[in-house]
């Protein structure tokens, strides 16, 4: 299978820059992959499309404001980019200028509030960051942080919150599970009355899931890895439902991801926590999700390969064509689309 394969014609104008101003106010494109009927909706009207004992699977984890703009010890200007927490203070950065923070460079960030060493260079030419503060590092990232948008949004972001979703909770994210983005309290209080679970795992998204597919043999392509968690409560719930003949219904593709990285070929869905690296596309098996809430993705990248797996990628193409002819936002704060 080609990245070729995946391509489709998005014009620019298409990719939302800025978010609705109601969440749920989203358009919802629905799709039935047995059938292959699509329908056009919009968000506030999703539990119309669930039932009693459907399951909606969360990604709860929360994006860091983790972009720190500071300066050098020289005075010159620095960007770092927080990627992964290493522990005591470390943290594997994104730091521009790459070449001017070298392995032993001072910054100093919020009229040194918060300073920090470089202390080693590593692959992909990030950086391994010491960082020194006072209090809680998080409580300080809050406040000198700003939001660390997707490359192709170039509008800048009024309420930080949106991109957040409301149930976010666990720090950790590079970016939004952006799927979840179109939630409101009410409406999941709408779905909890419906009688469908609601249940979080998390999976912490990197920059990696903007990073194009580089080589054009799919099987090739090596996959950004991802801290997740599914809990034991998480777990059984989420197999109690199968068991009973409820869906289990993903909100966005890093859940997806989360759930096929613990399931076994029975469907059976396991506690666990760690790095995952899994890429679904055409050809692989999903195990135990039954269904897929997700936004409108890039061309020729994993998000659309793996929304492919769900519906077949001659449909996926088909159901993107339509998206574009009938003038869907697309990406982050783009609208929305069930397949179930």
């Amino acid at each position: 299978m080609k990245k070729s394969d995946f391509y489709f014609d998005l014009p620019e104008e298409l990719i939302a820059q800025t978010p609705l101003e109601r969440r749920d106010a989203s358009r919802l494109l629905t799709l039935d992959k047995t059938t292959g009927a699509v329908a056009h909706h919009h968000f506030y009207e999703l539990p119309q499309f669930l039932r009693p004992n459907d399951c909606l699977v969360l990604n709860d984890s929360r994006v860091l404001p983790a972009r720190l703009l500071g300066h050098r010890s020289t005075g010159g200007a620095v960007e770092v980019l927080l990627l992964r927490d290493l522990g005591d203070g470390k943290w594997e950065c994104l730091t521009r200028p790459g070449r001017k923070t070298q392995p032993g460079t001072a910054l100093s960030f919020g009229d040194g509030e918060l300073t920090a060493t470089v202390v080693d260079a590593i692959a992909d030419g990030n950086k391994i960051v010491q960082f020194h503060y006072d209090g809680i590092f998080l409580e300080v990232i809050e406040r000198l942080g700003k939001m660390p948008l997707p490359p192709y949004i170039h509008e800048k972001l009024a309420d930080q919150s949106r991109y957040q979703t409301v149930y976010a909770k666990n720090e950790g994210s590079a970016a939004a599970p952006t799927a979840g983005l179109h939630f409101t309290p009410e409406l999941l209080e709408r779905i909890r009355a419906k009688g469908v679970t609601i249940v979080p795992v998390t999976l912490h998204v990197g920059l990696g899931t903007f990073r194009p597919v580089q080589v054009e043999d799919v099987d090739k392509h090596v996959m950004h890895s991802e801290w997740y968690q599914v809990t034991e409560e998480a777990a059984n719930t989420l197999n109690a439902i199968r068991a009973g003949g409820g869906r289990l219904i993903c909100v966005g593709t890093t859940s997806v991801r989360t759930i096929e990285t613990v399931a076994t070929e029975d469907g059976i869905v396991h506690p666990g926590a760690g790095d995952t690296a899994i890429f679904i596309y055409p050809g692989k098996k999903i195990k135990a999700v039954d269904a897929l809430i997700t936004n409108f993705h890039l061309p020729q990248s994993t998000l659309l390969m793996l929304v492919s797996t769900f519906m077949g990628r001659e449909t996926a193409l088909d159901v993107y064509r339509e998206a574009v002819q009938k003038k869907y936002r697309f990406f982050s704060f783009g609208d929305a689309m069930f397949i179930e």
